[in-house]
């Protein structure tokens, strides 16, 4: 471990979209280091499954099925996730969703579903959260993408929605750092384990993407995980405001990532 092993001991976070992938990642790093860990998401099975491996580590956890498009849901998903313990201390929003089309192609049902899951699930989580988190001074971690600074060809939907996310958390840490509440981002790059980066960057693309790296090669949950541990601990007591990139430099190299997504395009098309 990076991290000594009771580095969030006695805290409770909440993860949507925490029952695969990243989420999956963040909730088992978290729960590993003492964090008792409450997983939601639309789909029950994989939330349960990734509940039982949280309570495998020796904390408690809960799986919450619930949609954050549903800010009614989402209102009793977090309350739901203060009684694990007793108490809220660190919000994740991670649900997100995603697929490739060029902007002429994409549907307003289309453009509307990603930003209704990525930009306003994390507001109304955030909302949601806020009473609990202010009763300690608590975190909200949320994870965004590093494709609204470039013109990412086909995800017009993605990046809105997630310029939005980099937007709201920089208000809410102004707005909410008088309660002691602390408002992060974490972007990640391409994150070689995920469902999203092998469903989106295949062949060529992937291999353009890791050639284009400065670190030479793509992330992994491992690293959005030890970023987000630093930025969910009193490590980062006085971080706030800010959204950290995870990429291995791959934005600084932007024309390496448009060739990228021009051959992921290319590949889909064929």
């Amino acid at each position: 471990m990076v991290f000594q092993s009771d580095l969030l001991q006695g805290k409770t976070a909440l993860i949507t979209g925490g029952g695969s992938g990243i989420g999956r990642g963040l909730a088992l790093a978290l729960a590993a280091h003492g964090c008792n860990v409450a997983v939601m998401g639309r789909r029950a099975e994989p939330v349960a499954a990734a509940a039982d491996d949280i309570r495998a580590l020796g904390v408690q956890a809960a799986a919450i099925s619930a949609d954050v498009r549903d800010p009614a849901a989402v209102e009793q998903a977090v309350a739901q996730a203060a009684e694990l313990a007793g108490r809220l201390d660190i919000l994740v929003n991670n649900a997100a969703g995603n697929f490739l089309c060029l902007a002429e192609d994409l549907s307003p049902n289309g453009f509307g579903a990603v930003v209704d899951i990525d930009l306003k699930g994390s507001f109304h989580a955030s909302k949601a959260a806020l009473p609990h988190l202010k009763a300690r001074g608590g975190v909200v971690l949320n994870i965004s993408s590093t494709l609204q600074y470039f013109g990412t060809a086909a995800q017009l939907h993605v990046s809105a929605a997630k310029a939005g996310v980099d937007a709201l958390t920089r208000v809410l840490a102004v707005e909410w750092g008088g309660y002691g509440v602390r408002v992060n981002g974490i972007a990640p790059g391409p994150v070689a384990d995920t469902e999203g980066v092998r469903r989106l960057l295949v062949g060529r693309a992937k291999e353009t993407a890791v050639g284009s790296t400065p670190l030479g090669r793509l992330g992994s949950i491992e690293d959005v995980c030890n970023a987000a541990l630093f930025i969910c601990s009193d490590a980062a007591a006085f971080v706030t405001g800010v959204t950290l990139v995870v990429d291995g430099g791959l934005w600084l190299a932007s024309n390496g990532m448009t060739e990228a997504w021009a051959a992921s395009i290319e590949q889909a098309g064929s």
